[in-house]
Order: C-alpha cells, then structure tokens, then sequence
C-alpha cells in the first residue's frame, strides 16, 4: 500500500458523506497510542537483551520455558527491568488511548513499534535487513496505515452490552485452551513463529478486555461480568508474557514485535468489528479496505518471518546487558 493509494483513500474519506463523525476527543487516543508505540519499541529491544544475557550466563535455552534460576537472573538484569518498566508505562499509555477512542482505532498503531524496532535492532546486531525483508516491512506498516486512517474517520464506540461480554469471554477461553495445548506441544522446540502468534492472539484479547473494562467502567456498569473480564486480562497477559519472553529466545525482538504489532491488533479489530461493532456506520467500501489491508498486513508478517536474517538464533552478544 503506497503513500498515494493512501493518499486516495484519505480523499475519498473526506468527500464521503455517510461516515461516521468521532467526537474530537476520541482522536487524543492516536497520540498516546503512538507514544505508547514507541515505548514498547524499546521495552521489548531491552528485555531482549536482558534474556539473551541470562541465557549465556545459564547456559541454558529459554524457548522451552524459563526456569527459576533464569527469572531469578531476569530480576538482575539492568536492561530486563529497564525493558520491563517501558512495556509497563507502554501499556498505560494504550490504556488512556483505550479510554479515548475506538478500539480498532488506537489498537493498529502499535505497528510504529515494529518500525523502531527494526531500527534498532539492525544497528545493536550490526546486520542489515534484505531487500525481501523490507518489503515484507512495508507491507506491514502501509497496510496497517491505511486501515487506520479509514476506522478514524469511520469508526464509533458502542455500548458493551452484557451479550457482547459473554460472547467475547466464551471465544477467550477456546482460544486460552488452544494456547495451553498448542505450548504443551511445542515446549520443547523453539518454535519463534508460533510463541509470536500465539501472543498476538492473546494479547488481542488482553487489548479488548481492557477497553471492555474501561466501557463497562465509563457506563457505570461494573458488575459480576466485568470481574470476570479482568481475571480473563490478567490469564492472558500472563500467558501471552511467557510467550514473549519464549518468543525472544527463539526469533530476533523486530521480528517478535513485527508479529505483535499486526496480529495483536487484527485479532482486536475483528472483535472491534465483528461482536462490539465499533464499524457498523462505515460504508461498504471502508468494509472492503480493512479486508485487504489486514491480508496486506498478514503477508507481509509471514514474509518477514520467513526472510528475516536472524529467525531462528539469537544474535545479540553484548557482554554487558
């Protein structure tokens, strides 16, 4: 998706006279949403760090798990609580973008996060990016460009009924229960691309869960459903964080982030479009756009893995981390 297409698009949103108009204030979350973007761009650049340290100094892989010793030696690591704390102040800054604006809005943003970290990692590593895997990058990111500028402008929040909740709780808990399997399963291999999948989808839903609990909150309407909503935040996050962290022993930090950052939010939009209906105002053709954008988007994260340098081993050799 080029600058110029999304420039088109942009054109035709402004002369459409049938979307849906966002109360100003809902366009403070993109800001924060940045911010936040940058945030985890670091956090999750450090806490790569961190881990890999912990690995060489145990001598031991984490792709199958952490052992005690080595999250006792995480907790030592300067640059893994660094990196901690950025992912912490990274989600407060996507919870306040939650309060503000639509979630299938504020959640695709995070993909300047994989910009970033591509950045960075390609200098701490000292090896460039193909010309596949740049490709692939910019897929990524004009694909998720385009889809936000089309769910701002098209996009509304809805009151979270108690049948949306149940609904969204009782997809969360097949897809815990894949999860678990699915690590049971593959525990033993480091296996990059399923750790980054599997913690897109969770954290999907961690992202839903939360702007549920802001609604529901913002509604007056907190009650027995929405406890069940933050047990279900905080299952998730947990479990997506040991995906991660599984995640970064087995594949590079851009190529984890690149994963997060397109599939996390793609699970929250199809929620945000399919059971809060956040998109039910938008014209047919804005329909359209976030269908083909999302497989741009998918695409380009699949080509990624496959073409990254470094999928598979652990590069970054700092002795001091």
């Amino acid at each position: 998706m080029t600058p110029i297409a999304v420039l088109d698009v942009t054109a035709r949103l402004a002369a459409d006279s049938t979307l849906t108009a966002l109360d100003p204030k809902q366009f403070w979350g993109i800001p924060l949403a940045l911010i936040g973007a940058a945030l985890m761009s670091f956090g999750a650049q450090y806490q790569s760090r961190g881990l890999n340290k912990v690995e060489r100094i145990t001598g031991q892989s984490a792709g199958s798990g952490l052992s005690f010793r080595q999250v006792l030696g995480l907790l030592r690591r300067p640059s893994w609580v660094v990196g901690t704390t950025l992912l912490g102040l990274a989600i407060a800054f996507q919870i306040g973008a939650l309060a503000l604006s639509p979630l299938i809005v504020v959640q695709p943003l995070g993909v300047v996060a994989m910009v970033i970290t591509a950045v960075l990692n390609s200098r701490m590593s000292g090896l460039r990016l193909p010309k596949r895997a740049v490709v692939f990058l910019s897929m990524c990111v004009g694909g998720i460009v385009t889809f936000v500028v089309v769910a701002a402008f098209t996009a509304a929040d809805r009151p979270i009924t108690d049948q949306k909740l149940i609904t969204i709780l009782v997809i969360f808990a097949v897809v815990l229960a894949i999860a678990i399997v699915g690590f049971l399963l593959v525990r033993h291999r480091a296996v990059a691309l399923f750790y980054i999948v599997g913690s897109g989808v969770l954290y999907g839903f961690v992202a839903t869960f939360a702007k549920t609990i802001i609604s529901r909150v913002q509604q007056n309407d907190f009650e027995w459903l929405t406890v069940v909503c933050i047990v279900a935040l905080l299952a998730g996050g947990l479990l997506g964080m040991m995906f991660v962290q599984n995640a970064y022993s087995s594949g590079p930090p851009d190529l984890v982030i690149a994963g997060l950052t397109v599939i996390d939010p793609l699970v929250a939009i199809l929620i945000g479009i399919v059971v809060l209906q956040e998109a039910a105002n938008a014209p047919g053709w804005a329909a359209l756009v976030f269908i083909v954008t999302g497989i741009i988007a998918l695409i380009g994260v699949v080509g990624l893995a496959k073409s990254h340098p470094q999928t598979g081993r652990n590069v970054l050799t700092e002795s001091q981390a």
